[in-house]
């Protein structure tokens, strides 16, 4: 009601300034070369008085000119409202047009806000909408129901090789269901290859097998694979998985900004905006998470009325075994060498399937799995670094340059 109220008002009130202006238009107006004949004989009938008084002319004299000043201002104003008379329209007819643009000041008001407000929407107080955000939070579908209105779409085409590889890591599994390691591969590599309701389904017997000894990242992978298979939205089931994820660690990266998804579908734009500023403001500043949050912080900040400016991106160093790693290896024994080196990919591999990285990073990996002879492991990274670049050409080109030297590909 509050909203009808002042908008009435502030469409009457400017209704009632453009009556003001037609009514009091150019008809009350002197005319301005009549107006300075007046003064001009009024000066005239000043300066015979003045003459009079100092004995400049006589009295007969005086008596005949203000005699024709007199007419000549009677003629003078007779012609003054003559002219007004006839400028502009009449009072009646302003007052016509001013009751003719009011209505239609009010009646084009109410049709803009019919075509493009939402009639009947209560006013919408702040206490309100964290209710009705609430209420979002608690009424929103499932996951099994998210899944079910995403449109159908087509298997990722994999190699022969990686899609070998993880039938057998399927196999594998339904004969050791209690097997971690398996399940961390399983659910890994199920959710490179586009299986993501496999993925988290497998994630989630990993967490159920490890109890309390269940990790942070466990739960924040839980959650990312659960909303990758919804199509970005945020089930109540992700939402659960991210809880327990950073109450494990409140400064885990992908949990923070897939909560702060949450909280912007719900509609909570403003605290949505406070962890994801949070996030890049605690760093590193080149987290690979760091992207997506600056892809879509300034909308947020927006819809939460904050005026903010992103920080600049920093370009993230590229990690894992190096030219100069490579050569310093060639001075050790064979076996420290091998040591060195796998230790450095793994770690580089592990980062890249959880945080993901540049191309450069993906195509140092399969380089360096060429080098330790470990084709079949360069053809699923490779594999895997097809899907992460698929859509990016030249990423895409630099992979397909590593793995071509690396022997993979002709």
């Amino acid at each position: 009601m509050t909203f009808w109220i002042v908008t009435t008002l502030l469409a009457l009130a400017v209704s009632a300034l453009f009556a003001l202006a037609m009514t009091r238009g150019r008809r009350d107006a002197p005319d301005p070369a009549a107006g300075y004949d007046l003064r001009v004989y009024r000066d005239q009938l000043a300066g015979v008085d003045r003459d009079l008084a100092r004995g400049v002319i006589a009295e007969e004299d005086a008596v005949r000119v203000r005699t024709e000043i007199s007419r000549r201002i009677l003629t003078a104003d007779a012609q003054a409202k003559s002219d007004s008379a006839g400028q502009g329209p009449s009072r009646s007819a302003s007052l016509i047009a001013a009751a003719v643009l009011a209505l239609a000041t009010l009646g084009g008001s109410l049709l803009i806000y019919l075509e493009l407000g939402a009639p009947g929407y209560g006013d919408l107080t702040l206490k309100h909408r964290i209710a009705m955000a609430e209420e979002t939070r608690k009424s929103r579908p499932d996951q099994a129901t998210a899944e079910a209105r995403m449109p159908a779409r087509p298997p990722l085409e994999l190699e022969p090789e990686y899609k070998a590889l993880i039938e057998q890591l399927r196999a594998t599994v339904a004969q050791r269901p209690d097997d971690i390691q398996g399940l961390a591969l399983l659910a890994r590599h199920e959710a490179n290859s586009g299986n993501h309701t496999a993925a988290y389904t497998a994630q989630g017997r990993l967490i159920e097998l490890k109890g309390e000894d269940a990790t942070s990242r466990d739960y924040a992978e839980q959650g990312e694979m659960m909303i990758v298979a919804a199509g970005g939205y945020v089930s109540p089931e992700a939402e659960l998985a991210l809880r327990k994820a950073l109450e494990r660690d409140a400064r885990n990266g992908p949990a923070r900004y897939y909560w702060g998804l949450m909280l912007a579908q719900i509609g909570r734009p403003d605290l949505a905006f406070g962890i994801w500023e949070q996030t890049l403001r605690q760093g590193p500043a080149d987290a690979p998470w760091n992207a997506a949050i600056r892809d879509q912080i300034e909308e947020m900040a927006w819809r939460a009325g904050v005026d903010y400016q992103p920080p600049a991106p920093v370009a993230p160093p590229l990690a894992g075994p190096s030219a100069e790693d490579m050569q310093a290896a060639q001075d050790m024994s064979e076996e420290d060498r091998q040591q060195m080196i796998r230790g450095m990919v793994d770690r580089l591999s592990d980062r890249l399937a959880t945080e993901g990285g540049s191309a450069a990073e993906w195509a140092r990996l399969i380089g360096a799995l060429g080098v330790l002879g470990d084709t079949d492991r360069a053809r699923a990274i490779h594999a895997e670094a097809r899907q992460v670049f698929a859509d990016t050409p030249e990423a895409l080109a630099e992979v397909e340059a590593a793995a071509r030297q690396a022997g993979l590909i002709p």
